[in-house]
């Protein structure tokens, strides 16, 4: 899928990132990656597959990267600072041609999946929150109110963030919430990107 660069306001900083625009009816999805710390970047390989899975569903995408990463402006925020990118990136996705009441999904991988819970109180109405790999012991209790559902999706042999507790949140989050569990993989889905990129196709269906 053809992917333009592009460069949106965050607070007082400036961020880049790559936007694929709809093919179809309209329907978007901004995608967060992993930790700016450990040399997480919008270049990724679960991103990747994160973003095929969005293509094949016709969304319009928005990856990019958070503040202090690559030519976006900044330093690192303690993840406080990410979620406000991850809302300054939904806000550049609404204000796109025809995407200003399209249903949105907010998502993430590993930190960016923490960073998406973070931004979801605030992020306006989402269509969904998406969460691979989420690191729980990096995310608060905060209902998501603004997501119709949760998309929750983690390897069996992930030491960072355990299939288990996965498990146990999508439970008490109850009806709003499903689990795919990719068997074999770890925190970095080396070698499981089809797998990853597959159960979100699925799972977005199933979301309707």
């Amino acid at each position: 899928m053809k992917e333009q660069r592009v460069v949106f306001p965050s607070q007082k900083l400036k961020l880049e990132g790559l936007y694929s625009p709809a093919d179809g009816a309209a329907k978007g999805a901004v995608m967060c990656h992993p930790h700016p710390q450990y040399g997480g970047s919008m270049h990724n390989n679960v991103v990747d597959a994160a973003l095929e899975a969005f293509w094949q569903r016709g969304f319009a995408t928005l990856r990019f990267n958070f503040r202090g990463v690559g030519e976006s402006e900044g330093s690192y925020g303690g993840g406080q600072g990410e979620a406000q990118d991850a809302i300054a990136a939904l806000s550049y996705l609404r204000g796109q041609p025809g995407m200003q009441s399209a249903p949105l999904i907010l998502a993430g991988y590993s930190f960016g999946a923490a960073a998406a819970w973070r931004a979801a109180p605030e992020a306006g109405d989402l269509e969904a929150l998406v969460l691979i790999a989420a690191p729980l012991q990096m995310m608060n209790s905060t209902a998501i109110a603004n997501a119709r559902r949760v998309i929750l999706i983690g390897g069996s042999e992930d030491s960072f963030c355990p299939a288990a507790g996965l498990k146990d949140l999508c439970a008490r989050l109850g009806s709003q919430a499903s689990f795919r569990m990719i068997d074999g993989a770890d925190h970095f889905f080396g070698g499981f990107e089809e797998e990853v990129a597959q159960a979100l196709m699925e799972m977005l269906a199933d979301a309707g």
